[in-house]
C-alpha cells in the first residue's frame, strides 16, 4: 500500500527564500529521519511564506502506512515555524 500526502503550508518570519530553504531542510530531513518516509517540496518554490510539501510512505497494510503518514502530519503541526493548511491524502 502507497500512501501519498500533498500538504500545502505556510511559513511564519521568513524574510527571503533563503530562510525558506533552512525551515525546509530542518523540516525534510527531520520527516524523513524520524518517519523513513520520501519527502519533497512540490510546489511554490519561488514564495518565501509558502510551501506544498509531497509525503510518501509504503508498507504491506493500509493502517501502518496511514499511522505513519498521520504521525508526520502530527509532527510538521507541531513545529513552530509553520502551519499546515491542507492536506490531501491519496492511496495507490
Amino acid at each position: 500500500m502507497i500512501a501519498y500526502a500533498e500538504v500545502e503550508c505556510h511559513i511564519y518570519d521568513t524574510q527571503s527564500l533563503k530562510q525558506k530553504r533552512s525551515v525546509l531542510k530542518r523540516i525534510i530531513a527531520r520527516l524523513k529521519k524520524d518517519y523513513n518516509i520520501a519527502v519533497s517540496e512540490m510546489d511554490h518554490q519561488d514564495l518565501w511564506q509558502r510551501t506544498v510539501l509531497g509525503l510518501v510512505t509504503i508498507s504491506s497494510d493500509r493502517v501502518t502506512a496511514e499511522r505513519t503518514i498521520q504521525q508526520a502530519l502530527a509532527w510538521i503541526d507541531s513545529f513552530p515555524e509553520i502551519e499546515r493548511a491542507t492536506t490531501n491524502v491519496e492511496w495507490l
